[in-house]
């Protein structure tokens, strides 16, 4: 089985997240995934920086994946996405239907992330004949779904042919918006947020009145409030079928 290092769902400064990725290079990991995938005003790091970053960690060996936005909502963003599509040279992680297309189109592989809404062996199909490479479970998912797609898709005759991975560690990604939250809280408009989201590296705590975290804010994403682990059930996943384990990042 191997393991995966998500994409960096927060906004961290520029030298925070060249750090980071520094050590990856360091580390087990032997899938990385780069790229903002929620929000396209943070431009800490733009595509130039991303694919220098892809092409220090493929030289160290590691598997890189650049991620995509799980929600295109200006025609800047599907052009941005078509030029990473068509430019990228890495393998992409579509989160949005719009990079399938995109993808398909240019008759190139792809990892289907968590945003992408699959939840049986029919639509895992439509998609792979479509390109998918791998697929993210969808964290609403649980152990019995996902053995029962595992042998649909065997049984379809394609099973062994892609790979399945899990968000195993992180806050989980529950929701998206077109409203961003973060300036909300803020009393910001969206459109003029100041970039806010740079001063919560980690989301911000949204708590129950019995002061329990419930969610974590994120821009325009929902997050759990708690940290979710599932690398204890390594073995588990391994008997299952599971090929990849994945680590979301946090602060």
């Amino acid at each position: 089985m191997k393991l995966s290092l998500g994409p960096i769902l927060y906004y961290w400064p520029h030298q925070k997240v060249a750090d980071f990725y520094q050590q990856a290079v360091e580390s087990s990991a032997d899938i990385v995934y780069l790229g903002e995938t929620i929000c396209s005003k943070r431009q800490e790091l733009r595509t130039p920086d991303w694919l220098a970053m892809a092409a220090e960690l493929a030289e160290s060996g590691k598997e890189v994946v650049l991620s995509t936005l799980a929600l295109i909502e200006a025609r800047s963003e599907r052009s941005n996405l078509k030029k990473i599509c068509d430019n990228s040279g890495c393998l992409i992680e579509a989160n949005d239907m719009a990079a399938v297309q995109f993808l398909s189109e240019k008759k190139l592989p792809f990892v289907a992330g968590t945003s992408i809404n699959i939840y049986n062996a029919y639509s895992l199909k439509v998609l792979y004949k479509a390109g998918l490479q791998r697929w993210v479970m969808p964290v609403e998912l649980n152990r019995t779904t996902l053995k029962n797609i595992l042998i649909d898709a065997e049984n379809m005759g394609f099973g062994e042919r892609i790979e399945t991975e899990v968000f195993s560690y992180g806050r989980l990604p529950l929701a998206y918006s077109a409203r961003c939250f973060t300036a909300r809280c803020k009393e910001l408009p969206k459109d003029n947020c100041q970039l806010k989201c740079l001063e919560y590296p980690d989301g911000i705590p949204l708590n129950t009145q019995e002061n329990q975290t419930l969610f974590t804010i994120n821009g325009i994403q929902t997050q759990s409030g708690q940290i979710y682990n599932l690398l204890q059930e390594y073995k588990n996943m391994r008997d299952l079928g599971v090929d990849v384990m994945r680590i979301s990042p946090t602060a």
